[in-house]
C-alpha cells in the first residue's frame, strides 16, 4: 500500500518550481491558478529570492500549487479517481493537508488554491500582531521536551515523530529556549516561517478561514484521508474541511499520522514536490517502508516504478 504525502511550509527553496514548469501543460495550469488567486505563482516559484517566498501569503499557495503540479505529472492528482488508483492513502503536513484534500477529491484544484491563498493571507495578518516564530528540536524525549516547552510558555506546535518536535511562540520565548534546551535535545534549529503557526497566536486566522470555507462544497474523500490533527482517518468531506480550518491554531501530530500509516499497512511513501522533509521523518520512524521524494521531474520515473511495485 502506498501513501502520498504533501510537505508543509518551510520546504520551499528559491527556483524549485522551474523544472516542473517545463513539463507539457504545466505553465498554462500555473498561469490559470495565478489568475484565479491573484498571485504570480510562476514568478515566485522561479525568480523570487528566499525572503520573498518565506512570506506566508506567498509560500502557502506556492507549496500547494507545486504539490498538485508534481502529483499531476505523476498521474496522482485530481480527478480523485487518479489518486485513488495510485495511492491507498493521502496526508499532508500543516498546509500540505490542503494539497492532500485536492488529491482525495475533497476540493478541486482551483478551490484548494483559493482556500490556501486566503489561509496564507489570514495567517500572515495574524503573525503581524506579535513577533513570533518556530524552532525545531532535534533529539530528546518527547514527554520531557513538551513539559520543558510549556514551562517556557511555548507550544509544541508540530510533534513530528522520529525525535523531532517544533516549538512555537514569541521571539523572546524562542530565545530562552535556545539558551535553555530540554534535557537530551541536541540542537534547536530556527525555521524559515514567519509566525507561530498552529498555536493560539493564529486564532484570528481561524475565523477568517472559516468564512472562506463556508462558501465551499466539499466532496467526501475518494481515498483514505489521514488527518494531522490526531492521525485519524476522515471519511466525510465536511469534516475534512472543518479540520482544515481548525488546524491553523492546533498542533500538527505527524507522529500519529505515521502510526496510522503503519496500522494501515503502508509499504511505500511518496512525498510530492518540494519533497524531502516527510520522507526523512519516515525513514527514521517507519523502517522497512520505501520512500521517495519528488524534488524534480527527474524523480518521476523512480516514483512510477515504486507505484507499480505497490499496486
Amino acid at each position: 500500500m502506498l501513501v502520498l504525502v504533501a510537505p508543509g511550509q518551510g520546504a520551499q527553496t528559491p527556483g524549485f518550481l522551474t523544472p516542473w514548469l517545463e513539463l507539457p501543460g504545466a505553465a498554462d495550469r500555473v498561469a490559470a491558478w495565478s489568475d484565479a488567486i491573484g498571485l504570480d505563482l510562476a514568478h515566485y516559484g522561479t525568480q523570487a529570492d528566499a525572503d520573498a517566498i518565506r512570506d506566508t501569503a506567498v509560500a502557502q499557495p506556492l507549496l500547494v500549487a507545486a504539490g498538485i503540479l508534481s502529483a499531476t505529472a505523476l498521474g496522482a492528482a485530481t480527478p480523485a479517481a487518479d489518486a485513488a488508483g495510485l495511492a491507498g492513502a493521502v496526508a499532508g503536513h500543516s498546509v500540505g493537508e490542503i494539497t492532500a484534500a485536492a488529491f482525495a477529491g475533497v476540493l478541486d484544484d482551483t478551490a484548494a488554491l483559493r482556500l490556501v491563498r486566503r489561509r496564507g493571507l489570514a495567517m500572515a495578518e495574524a503573525a503581524a500582531i506579535t513577533e513570533t516564530g518556530m524552532s525545531a528540536l532535534l533529539g530528546g524525549d518527547p514527554e520531557v521536551s513538551v513539559a520543558h516547552l510549556e514551562k517556557l510558555g511555548l507550544t509544541p506546535a508540530n510533534i513530528n515523530g522520529a525525535g523531532q518536535i517544533v516549538a512555537a511562540g514569541t521571539l523572546e520565548q524562542l530565545a530562552a529556549l535556545n539558551e535553555d534546551k530540554p534535557e537530551g535535545v541536541r540542537k534547536v534549529v530556527p525555521l524559515k516561517v514567519a509566525g507561530a503557526f498552529h498555536t493560539h497566536h493564529m486564532a484570528p486566522a481561524v475565523e477568517a478561514l472559516a468564512k472562506a470555507a463556508a462558501d465551499l462544497t466539499p466532496a467526501d474523500p475518494k481515498v483514505t484521508y489521514v488527518s494531522n490533527k490526531d492521525g485519524r482517518t476522515v471519511a466525510g468531506g465536511a469534516e475534512v474541511l472543518e479540520r482544515l480550518v481548525g488546524q491553523v491554531a492546533n498542533p500538527v501530530r505527524w507522529d500519529l499520522c505515521m502510526e496510522t500509516f503503519r496500522e494501515l499497512g503502508v509499504t511505500a511513501l511518496i512525498e510530492v514536490c518540494p519533497g524531502g522533509t516527510l520522507t526523512g521523518l519516515a525513514k527514521r520512524a517507519l523502517p522497512g517502508v520505501k520512500t521517495l521524494a519528488l524534488k524534480t521531474p527527474d524523480d518521476l520515473d523512480a516514483a512510477r516504478e515504486l507505484i507499480a511495485e505497490s499496486a
